[in-house]
């Protein structure tokens, strides 16, 4: 279904807009390929700095897949394989390793799959009437990667009730934000305005140290604490390398923005 996913950019930030309304913002087969090939131009365009995930319309953000497109020419392309062969192990940045910071503005329902952009996003804002829930289980799906993530953001037994009660297991948005996997609840009228806001306030620093924080957070999570710290260190040192911390250090001593490198990676 071509068309379902718009990509934009515009100082700095690109927004990424889910747009399948008909379904409820939902994903087929077409639109995660896109998405795919949005987050690879985001990592490699030197104009963008950070990204903004959001969904077209009041209802929803994104409900999952697009059960619908099982009839059409989906159900071809799910054949079993390792999760990097399903389509949608690439929906996400962090799935795509892409190392610019994302911001998820939750426009409105969030369920099952489309909780994969919630467990990989830094910084979720939700609009007042969004609310997260994961139904796998009441059309006897196993409610499993989605949760994997959640469960290194939010307390185990909230993932658990949200995975196994269905729809009673919803979280709306203020609760969303008391456990802390929203960092903001605004009106909906103000969703996107916050989010690029916050987008352009992350823009002004340097591209490469906020790619590489990015980076060691996430990968610190996928080891122990010393290993974890290992691994962090050993990206700040590599980025003393870089021109922008003595760029950041000067301008900030000749009282003026600083001129940050272009992004070329974090490896």
């Amino acid at each position: 279904m071509p068309g379902t996913v718009h990509y934009e950019t515009s100082d700095r930030i690109a927004t990424i807009t889910l747009d399948n309304p008909s379904a409820l913002n939902a994903f087929d087969h077409a639109m995660c390929v896109d998405l795919k090939r949005i987050w690879n131009d985001v990592e490699a365009d030197p104009d963008v700095v950070c990204a903004i995930v959001t969904g077209a319309g009041e209802r929803a953000f994104c409900t999952g897949w697009d059960v619908a497109s099982l009839s059409r020419e989906d159900s071809e392309n799910l054949v079993p394989g390792d999760r990097w062969s399903a389509p949608y192990g690439y929906l996400t940045a962090l799935q795509n390793r892409c190392w610019k910071p994302v911001i998820t503005a939750v426009n409105g329902v969030c369920n099952g799959g489309g909780l994969h952009f919630i467990a990989d996003s830094e910084l979720i804002l939700a609009a007042e009437n969004a609310s997260f829930l994961d139904t796998h289980v009441a059309v006897g799906m196993p409610s499993a990667l989605e949760p994997a993530g959640l469960a290194r953001r939010i307390p185990l037994e909230r993932v658990f009730r949200m995975a196994l009660l269905g729809k009673q297991g919803r979280i709306s948005a203020q609760e969303a934000f008391d456990l802390g996997l929203v960092g903001e609840v605004v009106p909906a009228a103000e969703l996107m305005n916050r989010a690029r806001e916050t987008a352009a306030v992350i823009a002004q620093h340097s591209p490469t140290a906020l790619a590489r924080s990015k980076r060691a957070i996430w990968e610190s999570l996928d080891r122990g604490l010393d290993a974890g710290l290992d691994a962090a260190h050993t990206m700040v040192e590599r980025h003393l390398g870089h021109p922008d911390p003595a760029e950041g250090s000067k301008a900030f001593l000749e009282k003026r923005p600083p001129k940050w490198a272009p992004y070329s990676g974090t490896d």
